[in-house]
């Protein structure tokens, strides 16, 4: 797995930005290995033990989850990315496939799936799809959060 961690400065402003990557294959197993890395970055930025750590841990698996389902064909995975903003106090979680499609929260039924992205609206302060600059999508999700 490859992992890029770099910490650079947004123009135009004095904003510090810390963000991590990681690509995953398509492998039910990496879903536990995102959460793991996500939680790893947060302990690094000193957010370890913040209320909102399981929420972003929660959200990555589910974001990581509907990927490995929807988003990345056979042979191909999904990158995920964890960034923080450290002035504005804003965490974000993006997960990258090359599927086609948009995804949409489903709700209702008694079946075991189709609830991730209604977990994600309910526990991020906000969340989205957005195209990226291949074939496919990022699903992202922010946090607000403070040291």
């Amino acid at each position: 797995m490859n992992e890029t961690i770099s910490t650079h400065r947004n123009p135009p402003g004095p904003q510090l930005a810390l963000r991590r990557e990681r690509f995953y294959p398509r492998d039910r197993r990496t879903v536990p290995a995102a959460r793991r890395f996500a939680r790893e970055a947060l302990a690094d930025w000193g957010l370890a033990g913040h209320e909102r750590s399981d929420d972003v841990a929660l959200c990555v698996s589910e974001l990581a989850t509907n990927a490995l389902l929807h988003g990345a064909p056979p042979g191909r995975g999904y990158q995920l990315y964890v960034s923080y903003a450290i002035g504005d106090g804003e965490l974000r979680v993006e997960v990258h496939d090359s599927g086609p499609g948009t995804p949409v929260p489903v709700g209702g039924g008694d079946g075991t799936g189709g609830r991730g992205l209604l977990l994600v609206a309910a526990c991020a302060d906000a969340w989205g799809v957005r195209e990226r600059g291949g074939p496919g999508k990022a699903v992202w999700c922010v946090f607000r959060v403070t040291r």
